[in-house]
């Protein structure tokens, strides 16, 4: 029933605000001036047509067109791909492909929710589904004839299968993701790392949960052989209070946790000793990952770069500031997670008690951050130029507000960092955190140009491991609702004129 409630939940806003978008801008706007011609020829069955512009590979194209063939298959049974099957593969039929995948990627959602945190209930799953439904980078894009949600549908689709150990499903389905945007290579690795640490990771069966499905509560775990406490709070705290505050089920049993109270150094040992006792069974399993990663390879070195057309817009370079910036509009992005004050005065409290090490740490991660921003921070030509975005005015106005201000956003970026490695450890190994961050860093660093879509696939892998209370779901809900308003009037209804170049403008993310 849970998936149901969210399918009709996304729908009901989905097709409405999709109808009115068609209506006011019939044309093709910013990007979509490339894609939607190119997913027009091969409606036409030009599949050796190709506009050199056009950085990703054509797998949103081919969904559309199964997308077509699905609405009207006897059309396309008698016509074929012919030029009058074309005719169907109209501006507003094309988009609406991204409407179709916004619906199947948040009943994902919710499966993975149920696959990974399965205590949670069917209530708080369906809630955080439609939540992460309106995160305003996903939602916006619903409505364009963009790739970000058919990429977002596809690593998660591909996650879920290796989460339900369908390791030749989920490989196949990371080779479709690459096929729809090639950094997606990054995701399939990172779900092979995810898939071999689930297997090898030392796991406790225990006989009572305490959640209080909060990052800033406590989970208790009492086991035959082990009692762990993982998070920042006592469990002396009542029983009765707790239910108050949080209205969500407390008492869980007979559940599998990891144990996280081996050091990181422990972690990595287990897990490669049992790789290796397990070496023919994770080699069968993951082979099929081999498999894409090889023939990723094999396509960079014979395309001579990842992307595929408008190489010289999108060389790689070392842009570490992007972390410092995706760390900041994510923690933004689930503020009543990261910077309720309880949850601040907890991760400071849990830095002191780790005394001079963590004051190394901070030192470090601090130094780093000043580093990543004065030496390589990239102001990208298109970011300088191009007003229709947002991040123009992020750039001008909150970056570099002042000559100095890049430098003043940066222990909050640390903080930023600290707390969502904070809050993936509680509930992940530290091994299954690195790789995020490797694969996070893989996949931002070498992007020259700052796109805060780039961010979506990041912060939902974060959003889908971070437990989070009722009251804070309800927030975050109330903000992005607010914030996809005011996008979508910005982009319906202030449309501006350059005078260099006819036609109207409007503002996007």
């Amino acid at each position: 029933m849970g998936k149901l409630a969210v399918a009709l939940i996304v729908s009901s806003w989905a097709i409405p605000i999709s109808i009115v978008v068609n209506r006011i801008v019939p044309a093709p706007y910013m990007d979509e001036i490339f894609h939607i011609p190119q997913a027009q020829q091969y409606c036409k069955g030009n599949f050796l047509s190709w506009d050199p512009m056009i950085t990703t590979p054509p797998g949103l194209y081919y969904l559309s067109l199964a997308h077509v063939a699905s609405f009207f298959p006897g059309v396309y049974a008698v016509q074929g791909a012919s030029s009058q099957y074309s005719e169907w593969c109209s501006v507003s039929i094309l988009r609406s492909t991204n409407v179709v995948l916004a619906v199947l990627c948040s009943v994902l959602i919710y499966d993975i929710i149920t696959c990974v945190r399965p205590a949670l209930g069917e209530r708080k799953a369906t809630f955080l589904s439609v939540v992460l439904a309106l995160y305003p980078l996903h939602w916006f894009f619903t409505f364009l004839y963009y790739t970000d949600v058919a990429s977002l549908t596809m690593v998660l689709a591909m996650y879920l299968a290796c989460l339900k150990k369908k390791y030749f499903f989920s490989a196949l389905l990371g080779a479709f993701s690459v096929f729809t945007r090639q950094t997606n290579i990054v995701w399939v690795v990172f779900v092979a790392c995810s898939g071999v640490i689930d297997i090898t990771s030392p796991l406790i069966k225990e006989t009572e949960i305490v959640d209080l499905s909060s990052g800033d509560e406590t989970i208790e775990v009492v086991s035959n052989y082990h009692a762990t406490t993982v998070g920042n709070m006592r469990r002396r705290r009542k029983f009765n209070d707790a239910v108050e505050s949080d209205k969500t089920p407390v008492l869980v049993r007979n559940a599998s946790v990891i144990i996280n109270s081996t050091g990181f150094l422990d972690e990595i040992r287990t897990i490669c000793l049992k790789s290796w006792l397990m070496k023919w069974s994770i080699l069968l399993f993951f082979t099929p990952f081999l498999i894409v990663l090889g023939a990723f390879v094999a396509f960079v070195r014979w395309n001579g770069s990842v992307v595929l057309g408008a190489k010289e817009a999108h060389t790689v370079s070392p842009h570490f500031a992007q972390l410092m910036y995706f760390s900041l509009v994510s923690a933004l992005a689930a503020a009543p997670l990261h910077f309720s004050l309880s949850h601040c005065v907890a991760l400071f409290w849990w830095s002191w008690k780790k005394g001079p090490l963590s004051f190394c740490q901070w030192l470090i991660a601090l130094a780093a951050g000043f580093f990543s921003v004065h030496f390589f921070s990239i102001a990208h030509p298109y970011l300088l130029a191009d007003n229709r975005h947002y991040t123009f005015y992020l750039w001008r106005k909150v970056v570099n507000f002042h000559k100095l201000g890049k430098y003043f956003l940066v222990p909050f970026y640390i903080y930023s960092w600290f707390s969502i490695f904070r809050t993936l450890g509680k509930v992940r190994p530290r091994v299954w955190v690195l790789a995020y961050f490797l694969a996070t860093a893989a996949v931002l660093v070498p992007a020259p140009l700052i796109e805060l879509r780039y961010y979506t696939l990041p912060f939902f892998f974060l959003m889908l491991h971070s437990s989070i209370s009722y009251r804070s779901l309800m927030l975050m809900g109330l903000v992005y609702t607010a914030i996809n308003a005011f996008t979508m009037t910005m982009f319906l209804f202030r449309p501006f004129q350059w005078s260099h170049e006819p036609g109207l403008q409007r503002f996007i993310w």
